[in-house]
């Protein structure tokens, strides 16, 4: 789906802008980059900025105009932070992304187009968009950086794409290790670890066996409701131990062994 949507950036003057948006297509899962008439490409200062996205640079298609850009599009998507004088149809980021998205799912070719760093695309220009797009940023600094822009377009094409292929916004990429480490304790080793804090508890003579009122049971409904890993067990378990050991002196016996 993603490989039928183009960033089409439109007569850019700063090369490491070029960079920038690359970078931003690829974090998001985007390849496919069109530039008309770059004013100064290809560039060291492109592949610079692109940080480790110079496939993308590699691949770019260059042309001379926006008609050649938009060439096969079904759905043409222009972002502009001017108020126009003839009204167009417009969009937030979301909707572009969802509009994205439906249409390349349905074998559509889509383009997102930007414009100049200092001003933008032309009335003409944003006329063969079939939509505008605004991103609601400040309006005392609504001016973004080019590769900001695509980023947030971006970002939200693929949120549309996650949700349209079913696929979870967040991962949790975990060592085997790390994992066992995190799953909740089982109902036997919660038992060991009472039977080891009820010790604690009486070897610094916070609780006394022959008068224990309520205190485990209360502790009980608080450890039983605060979902304890295996990890944070382990934790647990370990002060328990060097509580013992100093309640009982062996501390005191082991630095009096080092000196």
């Amino acid at each position: 789906m993603l490989e039928n949507i183009r960033v089409v950036l439109v007569n850019t003057s700063h090369p490491g802008n070029i960079g920038g948006a690359a970078r931003a297509m690829k974090n998001m899962g985007l390849s496919r980059l069109v530039l008309v008439d770059p004013l100064d490409f290809p560039s060291s200062d492109a592949v610079a900025r692109a940080s480790g996205a110079s496939d993308i640079l590699d691949a770019a298609q260059i042309v001379g105009t926006l008609e050649e850009a938009l060439v096969g599009c079904n759905l043409v998507m222009g972002t502009s932070a001017r108020d126009r004088r003839i009204p167009w149809p417009l969009l937030d980021p979301r909707e572009c992304g969802v509009s994205a998205c439906e249409q390349a799912q349905q074998g559509g070719e889509v383009a997102l187009v930007f414009g100049r760093e200092y001003a933008g695309l032309t009335n003409e220009e944003l006329q063969r968009c079939h939509f505008h797009v605004h991103i609601p940023s400040d309006p005392t600094f609504s001016s973004l950086n080019l590769a900001a822009a695509v980023q947030v377009l971006a970002y939200e094409v693929r949120i549309a794409w996650l949700a349209a292929e079913n696929q979870p916004t967040k991962t949790l990429k975990l060592e085997a290790t790390a994992i066992q480490s995190s799953l909740p304790v089982t109902a036997d080793e919660l038992e060991s670890f009472y039977t080891h804090l009820e010790q604690a508890l009486v070897e610094i003579r916070f609780l006394d066996p022959a008068k224990p009122r309520h205190l485990m049971s209360r502790l009980r409904r608080l450890y039983g409701r605060s979902d304890v890993s295996k990890l944070e067990m382990n934790i647990l378990r370990g002060i328990l131990t060097e509580t013992i050991k100093a309640a009982r002196g062996e501390h005191l016996g082991q630095e009096k062994a080092d000196v």
